[in-house]
């Protein structure tokens, strides 16, 4: 299967099956016990970004953009804390979800904005660039080029999670616990973590702080990169 077929995909189950079932893992209503763990885990990878750039003091001083920003779990907290946010994602109805999210908490704030978007076609030049569960519906080929373009994006840093390959996540995965459900169609690929740090290296970023938040059923490999 060809990267492009990936993103095809990818595109084709968030704004169809795959659309209403991450809804509700990312929402606050009732969902079964593995898309709760789910939900816990995402949430963890969340407030882990968030905590980090809370901790820097200057959030209200910086623009911000949050590539696959789903229905802004990341985006509207940090459009709340005053930063300037342009959110994207490849799913129409994702942004649309955002959007309407975003106008329940904040109303028409003038410094949150969305728009449909793949990681490939974005542009602009922003202080930080986050890029949050995104990673794992592509393949090992298509890192250096997709990261290297957000590097391009960001002006000081970026931060990014991954599912990260390991003997023991290779399993689950292959056993079918890593990512269970049947209207989970999309292919998820797990990535090694120094290939992702020699990614960010060539791109003349350094690991400055970094996480994992593992559940039973969500594992997620966070690291933020300064230049």
């Amino acid at each position: 299967m060809s990267a492009t077929d990936d993103k095809t995909i990818v595109q084709e189950y968030f704004n169809a099956t795959g659309f209403d079932r991450w809804r509700r893992i990312y929402g606050d209503g009732e969902v079964n016990k593995v898309q709760l763990d789910i939900r816990q885990g995402h949430q963890q990878t969340v407030d882990t970004v968030l905590s980090w750039l809370q901790a820097d003091g200057n959030l209200a001083e910086l623009s911000i953009c949050d590539a696959g920003c789903g229905v802004g779990s990341l985006s509207i907290p940090l459009a709340q804390s005053g930063a300037k946010v342009f959110g994207s994602d490849i799913s129409e109805k994702m942004v649309g979800e955002a959007q309407s999210r975003a106008r329940d908490v904040l109303g028409d704030a003038p410094n949150l904005s969305f728009a449909v978007q793949d990681l490939e076609s974005l542009s602009g030049r922003y202080h930080t660039v986050v890029c949050l569960d995104v990673l794992i519906h592509y393949p090992d080929d298509k890192m250096p080029e997709m990261i290297g373009h957000l590097a391009s994006l960001a002006e000081s840093r970026l931060i990014l999670s991954f599912a990260p390959k390991t003997l023991a996540l290779t399993i689950l995965k292959k056993i079918g616990d890593f990512f269970p459900g049947p209207s989970k169609a999309t292919r998820a690929y797990q990535h090694r973590e120094a290939e992702i740090v020699k990614i960010f290296q060539d791109n003349g970023f350094s690991i400055k702080r970094q996480a994992m938040t593992s559940t039973r059923f969500y594992f997620s490999r966070l690291l933020e990169a300064v230049r």
